[in-house]
């Protein structure tokens, strides 16, 4: 059996010291790169499945590897972040990363985001059928969400956020796509449009509007809907 392979993208060589072993224990066959000209390379010759990619890299930007790679490849990315690096995290989500790690991280939390990008990166069933995120059911076809199989009243509006968040369960969407898309980019800027409808969702379909299970903030940064 042919062993998924993950490019990891950082200079600091004890980063690929203690990456390259524990993702290999894991599972994976792994490749690494410490340049974004490499990265580049790598990314277009090995065809790995997923790329764990640290922005501060010696030759440039990390954010220019994901807008080549994002020229020729869907393969997630996710991205290594400091955690003042806030504005960075951001352009690096909208410019088509997967997902961020903040640094320091556990090897066991980058795993479990390394397990979640590389199942929704397979395919998967028809966009047509329902999904479900614990006893929430969203009902493509029918334009309906369901809470213990009970039809929720959504506006239009908070329907198209809960199925663009559920186009990308697991992933964060950041503030700036969710108002682009939803309500156009002359909006993009008004996050309180998004905070108002994300609370009126909660309301709806979360147990706990207090304490979501399923509609999480990452803050500063977007919003994720967790299955």
């Amino acid at each position: 059996m042919m062993l998924q392979r993950i490019l990891v993208v950082d200079d600091e060589p004890q980063i690929q010291r203690f990456l390259k072993p524990a993702l290999i224990a894991a599972g994976f066959d792994v490749e690494t790169a410490g340049t974004a000209a490499e990265a580049k390379r790598l990314a277009a010759t090995r065809a790995p499945a997923l790329i764990v990619l640290d922005l501060g890299l010696p030759d440039g930007d990390g954010k220019t590897v994901i807008e080549t790679v994002r020229a020729f490849s869907s393969v997630p990315i996710i991205v290594l972040s400091a955690r003042d690096q806030e504005i960075e995290k951001i352009a690096a989500l909208d410019l088509g990363a997967n997902d961020y790690v903040e640094k320091p991280f556990g090897i066991g939390e980058l795993l479990a985001r390394i397990r979640v990008a590389l199942r929704h990166a397979e395919p998967g069933p028809s966009r047509l059928q329902p999904r479900q995120f614990g006893n929430i059911t969203l009902d493509h076809e029918h334009r309906r969400v369901l809470v213990d199989n009970l039809q929720v009243h959504l506006t239009p509006k908070e329907f198209d956020l809960f199925e663009l968040l559920a186009a990308n369960a697991n992933k964060v969407v950041t503030h700036r796509q969710a108002l682009t898309q939803i309500w156009g980019p002359a909006h993009q800027d008004d996050a309180q449009y998004l905070r108002v409808v994300i609370g009126q969702l909660r309301a709806k379909l979360e147990f706990d509007a207090r304490s979501p299970k399923h509609l999480l903030s990452e803050p500063g940064v977007g919003y994720r809907l967790i299955e």
